[in-house]
């Protein structure tokens, strides 16, 4: 077991951003095709799980090591059976609403800005812009997010069927299998009883690996959360009698990526992510906030 976690660790390093993703806590990164100078994709902290995953399914596949490339990521994804890597982008001059339809489309976080350089022609990534931005723009900046005062249990909005959840004692490579299997950057953490007591992320995975000490991979989810550094956010919750405007003020306030939405008693009823507001404002609110009225124009 020492060995794999020892080789993942050299997968993990063959991604050139590796170094810096980790240790700056970037999360994404964009990739380039020198061959052809054109966007290939966005590299996140999924693909890197991604890898963990298929190794710990495939250990004979650690003879070849030494041969794999970022081009082997098409191949991990399909044998793994997860989506491939996000290649969607939108050019700088596009309106905001339409890099929005393209995210939940794809069901991308994030969103690349190609743009062409005028001297080269070449295609170049100017920017990286992600549904927190967005939805922290519209939070500060469109006073209509007040008009949203209905609460989540009158709004088709959140998850609360099928909520992947651990507990302290649940294994970080079970959480791992989680991730990759529902596609998803968190995990909520419950106590016996269902209350919700923290939340596993996706980053906490590379936390675990940036230190050169890769067999904590074998950790329970209780051992690797001590390992967070001392400035973690913590959690933000919220519950079904909560207003989407008091979500908007706290996205406006924090830097939120998803609530867990509790009852009186703290236990869980279900998760509201990012791309679910994003839904909802732009195809489903729009008759009761006017947020992106615009639409309407640009159509």
């Amino acid at each position: 077991m020492v060995r794999l976690l020892w080789w993942l660790a050299d997968v993990l390093l063959y991604f050139g951003t590796y170094e810096t993703t980790a240790i700056r806590s970037i999360v994404s990164a964009p990739l380039w095709d020198s061959k052809t100078s054109t966007f290939a994709g966005l590299l996140t902290t999924s693909d890197y799980i991604n890898i963990i995953q298929y190794y710990w399914q495939n250990p004979d596949a650690l003879a070849q090591i030494d041969q794999f490339r970022l081009d082997s990521l098409r191949d991990v994804e399909k044998a793994i059976g997860v989506q491939p890597i996000e290649t969607v982008s939108i050019h700088p001059d596009k309106p905001l609403y339409d890099a929005c339809r393209k995210m939940l489309e794809s069901r991308a976080r994030r969103i690349p800005l190609v743009d062409i350089d005028d001297e080269t022609q070449r295609a170049m990534v100017v920017s990286v812009v992600t549904q927190y931005r967005i939805l922290k723009f519209i939070a500060v900046n469109v006073k209509e997010t007040q008009m949203l005062r209905k609460p989540l249990k009158e709004l088709n909005v959140g998850t609360y069927e099928g909520v992947m959840t651990a507990t302290m004692d649940t294994p970080v490579m079970d959480v791992i299998h989680m991730l990759v299997k529902k596609n998803i950057s968190s995990v909520p953490i419950l106590d016996v009883d269902g209350t919700l007591i923290n939340v596993f992320e996706a980053v906490d995975v590379i936390t675990l690996i940036k230190g050169g000490v890769y067999d904590d991979l074998n950790l329970n989810v209780g051992e690797a959360l001590l390992k967070r550094s001392e400035d973690f956010a913590g959690i933000y919750t919220c519950t079904m009698n909560d207003r989407l405007d008091a979500v908007f003020d706290t996205i406006r306030r924090s830097r939120v990526h998803r609530l867990a939405i509790i009852d009186e008693n703290a236990r869980l009823k279900g998760v509201l992510t990012l791309s679910d507001i994003l839904e909802y404002i732009l195809l489903e609110g729009e008759g009761d906030s006017d947020v992106l009225s615009t639409r309407q124009e640009q159509q």
